[in-house]
């Protein structure tokens, strides 16, 4: 008997040892697995929609570029400074003329594709508009182009952008979501105050808004008028665009005390509903 007890003790040892292993390797295979998805969360058919986003923007360049007169255009590449601004816009002063539409359409691919992509230096661009086509053309270039932008990058956001922004941001976007919450019946007007004031990057609302259910009707009105008052003071600066010395010359104090303002004005609505 006592055999047979001390058989059946090892016995249910190995089995235990056993389970703690099979246990282990799963944990541990689920690990890698978070480990792989919190490196890389995009899967692969995300990826596909994404890669034929970039093909189609880029077939929008390839056919504006085929119709271009032959030349060396070297010159053409993102501004990362004012420098590389000047030298981009002095080349295409010359084109801006003889082929307004050609500059005008690819102006506008890689302005949307910048926006849809979250790329840095959009400010330059609206600079170079300003720069180029004057104020009011410019201004209305820019809404257009950065409300495209910005609706593209909330669609492909929604369809594959919800475990990138987990990934990224996942404190400010539990932020996003709490204030959106609080603020549903006016949320129009707190839209506007972001889109305004410097509150929240605008790349991040573009890319998070669909994840908070914020509607496109309100994500677009909130757009197309909240950046208005920015895109005013920087493609009217782009007109002087040889006089400035650093991106930090477009907002002085003045400048974004004004856009404050126009903030406040914007969710005076909100606020005395909510006092009533």
């Amino acid at each position: 008997m006592e055999g047979e007890v001390g058989t059946c003790s090892s016995m249910a040892a190995l089995g235990d040892s056993l389970k703690c292993e099979t246990q282990g390797e799963g944990g541990s295979g689920v690990i890698v697995n978070e480990s792989k998805s919190a490196k890389f969360p995009l899967s692969f058919w995300e990826i596909g929609v994404a890669v034929s986003v970039v093909l189609g923007y880029a077939l929008g360049l390839g056919c504006v570029y085929l119709t271009m007169p032959a030349s060396d255009y070297s010159f053409l590449k993102l501004p990362r400074n004012l420098e590389d601004l000047q030298i981009l816009r002095d080349h295409l002063e010359s084109y801006t003329s003889d082929y307004t539409v050609q500059v005008l359409v690819g102006y506008c691919v890689v302005y949307i594709f910048m926006q849809t992509f979250m790329i840095p230096g959009t400010v330059f661009m609206s600079l170079l508009a300003g720069s180029l086509f004057g104020v009011f053309r410019g201004v209305a270039l820019v809404v257009f182009t950065a409300t495209t932008g910005a609706s593209s990058c909330y669609f492909l956001s929604k369809l594959i952008g919800r475990p990138l922004v987990f990934s990224l941001w996942p404190d400010k976007l539990t932020f996003f979501r709490e204030q959106v919450a609080k603020r549903r019946k006016g949320l129009l007007n707190y839209m506007l105050f972001l889109r305004v004031t410097p509150t929240l990057p605008n790349t991040f609302i573009n890319v998070a808004s669909p994840i908070v259910d914020v509607p496109y009707h309100t994500f677009f009105f909130a757009t197309v008028i909240g950046i208005i008052p920015a895109a005013y003071v920087t493609v009217r600066a782009g007109i002087t665009l040889g006089e400035l010395q650093s991106v930090g010359d477009l907002y002085d104090m003045h400048s974004i005390a004004t856009l404050f303002l126009i903030g406040l004005v914007s969710i005076t609505p909100t606020l005395i509903g909510n006092k009533n």
